[in-house]
């Protein structure tokens, strides 16, 4: 039995009708770019994250970019986040020509560790940037503190977090912007790429609605310097069609987890922590032991494959050696990414993949 760490194609045919209708809508519409299934997913995508408004951009990075030029954070600033997440988190700051800054990450979440926030704040920080990683929020109350003590915005990056709660507030309407990626492997996916930016501030709406359209508000005229990065019609549909069933996909991946959680727990591997004060989405299901690569290793044999988020911290990557830090700098970041790996984790996993899988790493980790 082969068993993907992830695949779209069982969903795809559960859905197809309702997507390639959403297409053939768009296609005979005569509208292709910014119309109105762009400005109707705004709205439910903002409603859903309870928001005041949604702007649509062409991908999760442009979206974290934007959101910072929005913030006017630009050279010479800094931005205070994390060296466990995904590369766009941190390419979209330097993008702007500010500064990235790590705190290191809690051992059992591997989420932002707050404790370290205020350590590493100089008079050029400007902004806070939490990665509400794998499917669960940073603690934002510790985060909205400090960022109010010291003067600093925060942008949530909520790229795997569609849908998590912190304190019954949903993900991306704890800050004073943030930013999601509808990639087709989120929890929350389209069939090509796709973002978001949230917002309730009314006059960052607006600077946002001018970056994403080269800075004009009315074709042809550029208030202010802009750039070219729009949330396509297609897109758009297809997401209307399923961000309807999204607390579904939320459900059957709380379903999948609670099984792991169940069968793996007199097992050697460490599982996942849900924070107290959340619910856990569980865009990926994070497992650790000190010998992973052999797990994977054997589980690749029976056709199992499975993933890791992220191998190599951001930090210790050449193509961000100019930031100054080494290995050392981060040490709980720098453990943890030896010892993660991701088991398959998608609405589609039928029960006999996923017991295939716990049966076989029970064989492997008593």
């Amino acid at each position: 039995m082969e068993v993907k760490v992830w695949d779209y194609l069982v969903e795809y045919a559960q859905e197809k009708e309702e997507v390639l209708s959403a297409v053939q809508d768009v296609f005979e519409s005569g509208w292709l770019i910014l119309g109105n299934k762009v400005k109707e997913f705004e709205t439910v995508y903002a409603r859903y994250c309870e928001t005041k408004y949604g702007i649509g951009v062409a991908n999760g990075t442009d979206a974290i970019f934007l959101a910072l030029k929005a913030l006017g954070i630009g050279a010479g600033d800094e931005v205070i986040t994390v060296s466990n997440t995904a590369i766009p988190t941190v390419s979209a700051i330097v993008s702007t020509g500010a500064t990235p800054v790590f705190v290191d990450i809690l051992e059992d979440t591997y989420l932002m560790d707050t404790s370290k926030i205020e350590q590493v704040i100089s008079s050029r920080t400007k902004c806070i940037l939490p990665v509400h990683l794998f499917g669960q929020c940073v603690d934002m109350d510790k985060v909205n503190e400090i960022a109010k003590k010291n003067n600093l915005f925060v942008l949530e990056d909520c790229a795997q977090s569609h849908g998590a709660l912190y304190r019954g507030k949903k993900a991306g309407s704890l800050s004073d912007i943030s930013t999601t990626s509808f990639y087709p492997t989120k929890i929350l996916g389209t069939y090509g790429d796709g973002g978001m930016v949230n917002t309730s501030n009314e006059e960052i709406e607006r600077k946002m609605r001018r970056l994403r359209f080269y800075g004009a508000e009315k074709t042809y005229y550029a208030i202010e310097h802009g750039y070219n990065s729009r949330l396509d019609e297609l897109h758009a549909a297809i997401l209307l069609k399923k961000i309807v069933h999204l607390d579904e996909y939320i459900n059957r991946r709380r379903q999948i987890a609670t099984k792991y959680d169940k069968m793996l727990k007199d097992t050697n591997l460490i599982l996942p922590k849900e924070a107290e004060y959340g619910r856990h989405a569980y865009y990926i299901y994070v497992v650790r032991h000190p010998n992973r690569d052999y797990i994977m290793g054997e589980l690749k044999k029976m056709n199992i494959h499975l993933n890791i988020s992220y191998p190599w911290p951001i930090h210790t990557m050449t193509g961000y050696a100019n930031l100054g830090y080494k290995e050392g700098d981060l040490p709980v970041t720098e453990k943890a990414a030896t010892e993660i790996f991701s088991l398959p984790m998608y609405p589609s996993l039928t029960d006999d993949q996923q017991n295939h899988v716990i049966e076989k790493l029970i064989e492997l980790c008593i």
